[in-house]
């Protein structure tokens, strides 16, 4: 059974579920009555993502031109955390679509983590930016190997009860020129069960 969890940093997602509820009549919304909207989701999933995970906005904070001169200069690295919840026992065979690797336990799930983000021209391996020229941004795992937007990550083991993720994302100078200014930039991660 597959089971996603879609988060969007610095953007919004919204499940929304019918419930039945009836629209006013024009003869009714008069300034004393009126209708509310209940939205939700119900889900299944060995964990939840929890909500201050969801919705983050990561202050990358001002870089300095001067530590970026050059293509391939990079900033100091900033702690990106999703923080997972209520993770059950769950037994686990997830295959690594990449090198075909059998990752199995018998009471720990396992979560295949999928970012995508528009890339930069110059180096599809780093996240695009958008407001400056000649930025991008390097997403990294705990063990420090870069993260390949647009494909699904080696499955990770998750300990029941609580897990956290963790990544970096690090600001990179490219090849294009180099024009300041604010910038911002979105992310999507999908969580994906087996």
């Amino acid at each position: 059974m597959n089971h996603k969890i879609v988060w969007r940093l610095g953007g919004s997602l919204l499940a929304l579920v019918a419930c039945g509820a009836q629209a006013a009549t024009p003869s009714e919304v008069d300034g004393e009555t009126g209708v509310l909207q209940v939205v939700g989701s119900l889900t299944e999933s060995p964990c939840r993502l929890e909500m201050s995970s969801a919705w983050q906005i990561v202050d990358m904070g001002n870089i300095p031109t001067r530590r970026l001169q050059h293509p391939g200069e990079r900033g100091r690295p900033v702690p990106l955390r999703l923080r997972l919840r209520d993770c059950i026992a769950a037994p686990a065979h997830n295959r690594d679509e990449r090198s075909d690797n059998l990752l199995w336990s018998d009471d720990e799930p396992a979560v295949s983590v999928h970012f995508t983000a528009a890339t930069d021209p110059d180096n599809p391996h780093l996240l695009a930016v958008h407001g400056v020229s000649g930025l991008a941004l390097r997403l990294k795992d705990a063990d420090g190997r870069d993260v390949s937007l647009d494909e699904n990550a080696a499955p990770l083991l998750l300990s029941p009860g609580q897990d956290t993720l963790s990544y970096t994302l690090t600001t990179e100078r490219t090849a294009a020129p180099l024009r300041v200014g604010p910038w911002h930039t979105l992310l999507n991660v999908d969580l994906e069960y087996d």
